[in-house]
C-alpha cells in the first residue's frame, strides 16, 4: 500500500514521502496512529493544503521533546530482583517496569516510547531507547541488581556476573584443597602418631606381625629335621 507519512518514521521516510508499505502494517500502526494517509488523489490534495501546518505542528512537539530529551537522558532506574548464581533473573525486566521507574525518577513516558527489544532477562547495566519524537531519541540505563548493594557497585562499573563467577571459582579452589574430613587424621590398621607427629606401626602390632613368620620359619627348621 502507499501512503504519505505525516510524520518522520525510521526506515521509510520523512513528512510528505510517499512510500509504499505493507497493507497489515499500514492498516495496523500507521493509518491508526495519524502517522500517514492513504496515498490517493483525495488525500495528496488534502495534504499539500495542510503542509505548512502540519511541518509547524510537528516541529513544536519536537521542541518540546527535545527540552525534556535533556532532562531524561543519561537517567539511570535501578530496579532490584531475584536472580540465580549467575546472574539469571527469576523473570525478567519489561517495558512496563521501565516506565514505572522512570516515573519513580520524575519522568513520566509513555509506554510505546520505551524501545525495549526483547525482555531483560540478567542483571547487570542495560541501554534502553526512549523515542520522545519520531526525530528525538535518548538512552537511559535500567541497573538490574540483586540488592540495593550491588546496583551500587554496578553503577561504579563493577561486572557482578564477573565478580559472581570468579567467587564461585575461587571457592571451589579451595574446597578442592581442603582435605576431606573424613579421612583428615585417619590411620590405618597397625598405626599410632609418634611424637614427632609422624605416623608409624604400634609396637604390638609389630611383634604380631613378627609372630607368624618365626613360627613359619620353625615349621621350615622341622620339616628338614624330619
Amino acid at each position: 500500500m502507499d501512503v504519505i507519512l505525516l510524520e518522520r518514521v525510521e526506515k521509510l521516510g520523512g513528512i510528505g514521502d510517499v512510500v509504499t508499505v505493507k497493507n497489515g502494517y499500514a492498516r495496523n500502526f500507521l493509518l491508526p496512529n495519524k502517522k500517514a494517509l492513504r496515498a490517493n488523489a483525495a488525500n495528496k490534495a488534502v495534504f499539500e493544503a495542510n503542509r505548512e501546518k502540519i511541518e509547524k505542528e510537528n516541529a513544536e512537539k519536537r521542541d518540546v521533546a527535545s527540552a525534556e530529551a535533556k532532562k531524561i537522558d543519561g537517567t539511570t532506574v535501578v530496579l532490584i530482583r531475584q536472580a540465580s548464581n549467575t546472574g539469571q533473573l527469576y523473570g525478567s525486566v519489561s517495558t512496563r517496569d521501565m516506565v514505572a521507574g522512570l516515573e519513580e525518577e520524575g519522568h513520566k513516558v509513555e509506554k510505546s516510547q520505551v524501545q525495549l527489544l526483547r525482555p531483560i532477562k540478567t542483571i547487570g547495566m542495560h541501554d534502553v531507547t526512549v523515542t520522545l519524537h519520531p526525530e528525538v531519541s535518548v538512552t537511559v540505563k535500567a541497573n538490574v541488581a540483586r540488592s540495593p548493594e550491588e546496583a551500587e557497585l554496578q553503577a561504579q562499573g563493577v561486572d557482578i556476573i564477573q565478580q559472581m563467577y570468579e567467587d564461585e571459582q575461587a571457592e571451589l579452589a579451595g574446597n578442592a584443597l581442603e582435605p576431606d574430613s573424613e579421612d583428615e587424621g585417619a590411620l590405618e590398621p597397625g598405626q599410632v602418631v609418634a611424637e614427632d607427629g609422624s605416623i608409624e606401626a604400634a609396637e604390638g602390632d609389630t611383634a604380631e606381625a613378627a609372630a607368624p613368620e618365626a613360627e613359619e620359619a620353625a615349621d621350615e627348621d622341622k620339616s628338614e629335621e624330619e
